[in-house]
């Protein structure tokens, strides 16, 4: 097969052997696209698959530097779109794929039968898997973390914040459906963000790489208030300070909705949630009354791969947390939770693990409801895929919620730390 491709497009090989060349820009001529396409014609109309296969492994090998180059332009705009112009009609997006240093070279071979098990530089995106959601993608800066590089670890540090949360629940019949809001009624949430700041001056301490607060704890100045602090710090502090801060989601204008910051106060992102959560009272079923907006952010960097924020129900919404996982091959999601139950979460984490994607989960003590005790022994986990030989216990990581969690003696210095890095 080798021989066959080098026939036509000897540009490929370097000589007369099988190591593949890495192309430059200058070498993609007219010319080489022609013969390219011509052999593509040629082994589609003998049928020759395992040929054309071979050919796009060559392909995707040869473009890797070309890709790298391209992973670096992205890095520069606000977002990125696929590189092919044909998505529309081919119903297939592509992507620079970025590495991941706990992802199994083969990952999903077993599990699906897809064109991109083969590939190690290209991200393929089928349409037929995103369905209606629409993606934006987010290239982060080869400096961002600035230790993995070193160390290839990345650290997390993650809070529940509170016991008391910052809404109230407001319940309400719209066209025949029962609905609920949080809703924020205090005249001043100051408290609240200092709470906030607090935790990410405590990961800052720790030197960790991202914080991760839970669900409906913000309120409506989180974002400002927090950007606006992180603005005026000089460039050294910033450099110190977690590289993304996923604050908590607030509930406004029927959107629950994560705001990603990043260490100079700049908004990176905003993830709202896509599944909404229904309640269940003596008198009645409640949906959380939040509008999809299908719109799905996902943060790219070397050597971590693909981030994703589900917030809370999206992530046990199986169908759809797996639509994720395979249409972009993610390989960390960070989960922001308000649950009265962490055992469907935990349900989820193993389905995740066995696609090579790590999860950070992190509850809200305030959604803790009495007689539910034991759904609230940890508050928090860390689910990483380790290697054959590592020690089982090392794979759910635990976050024991604190003892005053029960007695209204909320201290409101909880925060937690854990790492993930390769096997």
């Amino acid at each position: 097969m080798y021989f066959r491709i080098f026939q036509v497009l000897p540009i490929l090989f370097e000589g007369e052997n099988s190591i593949v060349h890495a192309l430059n820009s200058n070498e993609i001529t007219l010319n080489f696209c022609s013969d390219l396409n011509d052999l593509i014609s040629t082994l589609r109309s003998e049928k020759d698959y395992f040929t054309m296969l071979a050919l796009l492994q060559i392909i995707d090998e040869a473009v890797r530097d070309l890709l790298l180059d391209k992973i670096k332009e992205f890095c520069e705009d606000d977002f990125s779109v696929v590189l092919n112009t044909n998505r529309e009609t081919t119903g297939i997006g592509l992507l620079p794929r970025c590495s991941c240093v706990w992802e199994r070279s083969n990952r999903l071979a077993h599990s699906y039968n897809r064109l991109d098990n083969f590939l190690f530089n290209i991200l393929l995106l089928e349409n037929s898997i995103l369905g209606d959601l629409i993606d934006k993608h987010y290239f982060l800066k080869q400096n961002v973390f600035a230790d993995f590089a070193e160390n290839k670890e990345l650290q997390i540090a993650v809070s529940p914040l509170s016991d008391e949360s910052p809404f109230k629940k407001v319940y309400y019949e719209e066209s025949g459906v029962n609905y609920f809001k949080a809703s924020y009624e205090k005249t001043s949430f100051s408290k609240d963000n200092e709470i906030i700041w607090d935790k990410i001056m405590s990961a800052t301490e720790n030197k960790s790489d991202i914080i991760v607060f839970p669900e409906l704890m913000g309120n409506p100045d989180t974002v400002n208030v927090i950007s606006r602090r992180l603005s005026r710090m000089s460039r050294g502090e910033q450099l110190k300070l977690p590289s993304l801060i996923i604050l908590p989601s607030v509930f406004e204008n029927k959107l629950n909705t994560v705001t990603v910051l990043t260490s100079s106060g700049e908004v990176l992102c905003k993830q709202s949630k896509q599944n909404p959560y229904r309640e269940e009272h003596s008198d009645g079923s409640y949906l959380e009354a939040i509008c999809t907006n299908n719109v799905v952010n996902i943060l790219h960097y070397e050597g971590i791969g693909r981030i994703a924020v589900l917030i809370c129900k999206d992530f046990i919404t199986t169908k759809y947390m797996e639509q994720l996982i395979r249409c972009f091959k993610l390989t960390l999601i960070i989960v922001p939770s308000y649950s009265t139950g962490s055992y469907d979460f935990r349900q989820s984490f193993d389905l995740c693990a066995h696609d090579d994607c790590n999860v950070v989960w992190i509850n809200a003590c305030a959604a803790f409801e009495e007689g539910k005790e034991s759904n609230f022994k940890n508050i928090g986990y860390v689910r990483k895929r380790i290697g054959r030989n590592d020690d089982e216990s090392q794979k759910l990581c635990e976050m024991p919620i604190c003892s005053k969690a029960f007695k209204d003696e909320c201290p409101h210095d909880c925060i937690y730390f854990e790492s993930v890095k390769g096997v």
